[in-house]
């Protein structure tokens, strides 16, 4: 700066007409690259900020309002075994020969279409946000467990029950675990744990509830009182304020609408590890959801009407609870993609105690394997995600669990009305607990192959990335010398 004022006049004179050409040249190229998109400043530099998430405060109150929801939603559904019997009783006759088949029905559309609804869920999400999903699906749920308590056959319970509340479940169940996101980043794990163990909170305690209401107000009325859980959950709904911006509005046309490449994600379907587990995991799901809905009729059958049959519920809930809490932990010491086989593990464990059910004779024995069943499915569940991420990556994570959950719902669906049309033609369930336990002993197989498939991978894609760079290394070493070469030829002219 003081050099500028013992300039010779000439030298400053040329220096003041050279800058503002200079400037000028300057201000030209920052405006084409801003034409372009080749900008580095202003408003993409605003949108690169980390979002900060907040590890508490309002995140509590969404917590729990997830928490609920999944409480709500699926503490219905695994209840289902003891609105399974009113079933009978209300709308059944005993000269019907499917009459199990049919009922079953009810409960594995409403399950079914849970899962099935799972990646439209996704898209809905995106594109209206967590709250509107949630509140319009929990308003959709509650018509339909309301229009259910005014059905008086099977027929329409099939679509008020089994497919709109069931529907309006799904719609309402996804969010509340997307907004999560949006508050916790640091505590998602312990957050994750603590509202899905919402559902074997309402699992140990909703069998009685609803044991106690049949027997004192009927199926109908019952209903009616279960509708004030959907009714809660539609204010729950309404706290899921999101803090994260949507990036599906911010396109260049203003469309709120997702690009299709986004809404069906097929990068996913690339990886053969994950095509092994999207098909290994519904395929060993058909015996599934078969002791939640026909176990208490077994015990009934089997034990008597006087059976404390909600206490087998219960037990299945509360190591759920604990397994989910205890393998999630465990998962964490598990590298990489050998996660799978704590869920090879786990379907080997259901699939030998929906064997053992039959051969139980003492209640007690019928409590220990409940015991057991339900450590491992929290053992399943909970590391559901965990290995998403490692197939998938973090990006695609989302739609790999959304199609995943999609592809569940034909066997959670079939699954327990082929247990009771087995039931109606044999006499008894001993057959149907039987052959339930196959499918998740051999899905439980298949998966098997997941990190073998997995290292392969890992492995070529490591001798491929050598090859490149031994290619690269040797175009430079190439490079330098045909340099060099030049260098020696110009020798002269660059002194000169």
């Amino acid at each position: 700066m003081t050099e500028g004022n013992i300039m010779p006049e000439e030298d400053a004179a040329g220096k003041e007409a050279e800058v503002p050409a200079e400037d000028k040249r300057l201000r030209e190229d920052e405006e084409e690259k801003k034409e372009n998109g080749d900008s580095k400043v202003a408003v993409p530099a605003a949108e690169e900020v980390e979002f900060v998430h907040p590890e508490g405060g309002w995140g509590w109150v969404v917590m729990l309002a997830a928490m609920w929801c999944n409480g709500a939603v699926f503490g219905i559904q695994n209840a289902f075994g003891i609105l399974f019997l009113s079933l009978l009783r209300e709308f059944g006759n005993e000269n019907d020969e499917d009459l199990r088949f049919k009922t079953a029905w009810v409960g594995s559309l409403s399950m079914g279409m849970i899962f099935f609804c799972s990646p439209i869920v996704s898209v809905f999400t995106d594109v209206l946000g967590c709250r509107v999903t949630a509140v319009g699906g929990a308003a959709v749920g509650l018509v339909g467990l309301l229009a259910s308590s005014f059905v008086t056959s099977l027929g329409p319970m099939y679509f008020t029950y089994g497919i709109v509340f069931a529907c309006g479940c799904s719609f309402a169940y996804q969010p509340s675990l997307v907004i999560l996101g949006h508050y916790f980043k640091k505590r998602l794990g312990l957050v994750n744990g603590i509202v899905t163990a919402g559902s074997s909170i309402f699992t140990i305690t909703l069998p009685f509830l609803l044991s106690g209401l049949l027997e004192k107000v009927g199926l109908a009325n019952t209903m009616r009182i279960l509708c004030i859980l959907m009714f809660i959950l539609m204010l729950a709904g309404l706290t899921y304020t999101p803090l994260i911006p949507n990036k599906s509005s911010n396109t260049r046309s203003g469309s709120r609408c997702p690009p299709m490449n986004k809404v069906f994600n097929l990068n996913i379907w690339k990886s053969l590890g994950y095509r092994i587990w999207a098909f290994g995991i519904p395929a060993a799901l058909y015996g599934y959801f078969v002791p939640y809905v026909h176990l208490m009729k077994h015990v009934e059958e089997r034990f008597g009407k006087e059976a404390s049959k909600e206490v087998l519920l219960m037990c299945i809930g509360i190591t759920s609870c604990v397994g989910r809490l205890i393998f999630g932990r465990v998962a964490d010491y598990v590298t990489g993609v050998n996660k799978v086989y704590l869920q090879v593990s786990s379907f080997f464990v259901i699939g030998l105690m929906s064997m053992m059910i039959p051969l139980c004779h003492i209640f007690g024995g019928l409590i220990a394997v409940c015991l057991l069943m339900g450590l491992f499915d929290g053992c399943f569940i909970c590391i559901m995600a965990p290995i998403a991420f490692e197939l998938v990556g973090s990006d695609d994570v989302s739609q790999a669990i959304g199609f995943l959950l999609g592809l569940m719902s034909v066997p959670m669906t079939v699954g327990p009305p082929i247990a009771g049309f087995l039931r109606d033609r044999l006499g008894n369930y001993d057959v149907a607990f039987y052959l339930a336990g196959i499918p998740p002993i051999v899905g439980g197989a298949v998966l098997c192959l997941i990190p073998w498939v997995e290292a392969r991978r890992k492995r070529r894609e490591k001798e491929e990335a050598g090859g490149k760079e031994h290619d690269v290394t040797s175009k430079m070493i190439e490079h330098g010398k045909a340099q060099g070469d030049n260098a020696q030829c110009k020798t002269g002219e660059s002194v000169l």
